[in-house]
């Protein structure tokens, strides 16, 4: 059996009712939550990790994150996702939430963004399970040109306003 997504409604409330990742379609109105990392350090310059090739948009640029898995919140499936995709430990006391966006194209979702602000050390960067090949550390006008040049991934939803907010947080 692959991961099991709890299954939520408009209002992001949990149905009781589960999904198996890659076998059950979600049906209109029924969502599943999405993680996404960003991680700022002190130079304010962003982590995007090269997903890799054999992954749905291989090769591109990304922000680490992914589904949360039945039972998980969504602090604790970001948590799990980074330390998964890139080796960082982080606490749930480095985590800040930074927003929320509801998809309602498919696969339907909740997209939470969760802002940590650390100086990771290249040699804390490891890619455990895989899913990513390499890292760099970005300025936001790279980050947008990047964009714009089709590297990152086109699903992701942090841009200059979610960046100039998340600069202003502590």
């Amino acid at each position: 059996m692959g991961e099991l997504w709890d299954i939520y409604d408009k209002n992001k409330k949990k149905t009781g009712r589960t999904a198996e990742r890659g076998v059950y379609q979600l049906k209109e109105g029924e969502y599943h939550i999405v993680v996404t990392g960003i991680i700022i350090n002190s130079k304010n310059e962003i982590l995007i990790s090269k997903r890799a090739e054999n992954k749905k948009f291989g090769g591109m640029w990304e922000c680490n994150g992914g589904s949360i898995l039945t039972g998980e919140t969504s602090l604790e499936g970001i948590i799990r996702e980074l330390k998964e995709e890139l080796g960082i430990e982080f606490s749930k006391k480095e985590a800040i939430f930074l927003k929320e966006v509801r998809r309602d194209k498919i696969p339907p979702n909740f997209k939470d963004l969760w802002l940590f602000k650390r100086d990771v050390k290249d040699e804390e960067i490891t890619f455990p399970d895989g899913e990513t090949t390499d890292f760099m550390w970005v300025t936001i006008d790279k980050f947008i040109e990047m964009y714009n040049n089709e590297e990152i991934v086109p699903t992701v939803d942090f841009g200059r306003e979610e960046y100039e907010e998340a600069l202003k947080l502590p």
